[in-house]
């Protein structure tokens, strides 16, 4: 995975001690040392907190790792697919996971590290910007459940464990040991399944040396509580300026919300719900406006339906279409077997409506 770009980080941290020294200013009450305070009476006594112990590695593994699988996802026709973890919500067998694990699968099949068994999985729904999942076991009952906790309590430099299947080799999970160093960073996140490339913002970072197949594991706090979706690992380009290995995790309370929407049954443009619908094209943004059809693929539906490479789609049901993005939006609302209607402008200029039934398509 790509490291996030440091120049960010400089002015966070800049910000940051500004903040810090009004805090300070506005504090001072105008006494000076050694002096009562104005009006008499003693001087206060100053109130030490107790630090928070010490994150107990094998007690935090111990409480997490029953409640965490496996996941293989492979795509047809030659098997190709990736490996990860998944985190059990729910003991009837809901798991959330990584997007870019289950990306592009036409099978998934999931491994319980509580009970050992191995379960076909459904995906149900997904958000790519957010980089998460959430599938469902198909047969599933009395799965241990993860302790989900929030996010919104985590401190910079509070002790974390990344627990997952390091290198997608399955047996037992691997769980690492480090501190949180960012809050809010931006990355861009390379996809070592496809080499897809994604800017993902509001990730936690941790000083852990995070490794592939730990994606969509847990990120735990002392308690054993999950508080994050491990993502990604930094990557060579940062090994080759000396930086410490890290790695990135979803904050749970943007996870969770996006397992709500999920649950709810009601797609976003970014949350799809249930099973992806494709017109078979890969696309790219047209000049002035709209989405061009770079490649129709034989025996899918816009080949089908006769769109030819080259041509623009301008609009979905009479809904503009000005970008690729937006024409992805457009269909991940949709579901496999609906009609669309599209405007498409033809190499010389001329436009026409064609209708497009949508077939089955893997989580895009």
């Amino acid at each position: 995975m790509d490291d996030r770009r440091g120049g960010g980080r400089r002015a966070l941290i800049a910000i940051v001690a500004a903040l810090l020294g009004g805090a300070a200013f506005l504090g001072y009450r105008g006494e000076l040392p050694g002096w009562p305070p104005f009006g008499g009476g003693a001087p206060e006594t100053p109130v030490t907190l107790a630090a928070a112990p010490p994150l107990d590695p094998a007690l935090v593994t111990a409480v997490v790792e029953p409640a965490l699988v496996h996941i293989s996802a492979s795509t047809k026709p030659f098997g190709l697919g990736a490996a990860g973890s998944g985190i059990v919500l729910t003991a009837g067998g809901q798991v959330l996971t990584s997007h870019h694990v289950v990306k592009g699968a036409d099978t998934v099949s999931v491994t319980d590290v509580g009970n050992g068994q191995v379960y076909p999985a459904t995906v149900l729904g997904y958000d790519s910007t957010a980089d998460i999942a959430l599938l469902e076991l198909a047969g599933a009952v009395d799965l241990v459940t993860a302790h989900i906790g929030s996010s919104a309590g985590l401190r910079l430099h509070d002790e974390v464990m990344a627990i997952g299947n390091a290198g997608g080799t399955g047996g037992t999970p691997t769980a690492i040991a480090g501190t949180i160093t960012d809050l809010n960073s931006t990355i861009v996140a390379l996809n070592s399944a496809d080499l897809t490339r994604k800017s993902l913002t509001g990730m936690l970072e941790i000083a852990a040396p995070v490794t592939s197949g730990q994606s969509g594991g847990a990120l735990a706090d002392r308690d054993g509580a999950v508080v994050g979706v491990i993502t990604a690992a930094s990557g060579e380009p940062a090994r080759e300026v000396g930086r410490a290995p890290n790695g990135y995790a979803v904050p749970m309370d943007t996870a969770m919300r996006v397992v709500r929407q999920i649950r709810s049954g009601t797609p976003t443009d970014d949350v799809h719900i249930g099973p992806t619908a494709t017109l078979g094209v890969l696309i790219s943004d047209a000049k002035p406006s709209g989405a061009r059809i770079d490649v129709a693929i034989y025996g899918l539906p816009a080949h089908s339906a006769g769109l030819l490479d080259g041509e623009v789609i301008t609009s979905v049901d009479g809904r503009a279409i000005t970008t690729a993005r937006a024409l992805r939006a457009a269909i991940n609302v949709r579901k496999p077997d609906e009609t669309v209607r599209l405007g498409v402008t033809g190499a010389g200029g001329a436009q026409r409506i064609v209708s497009v039934v949508l077939a089955l398509g893997a989580p895009n």
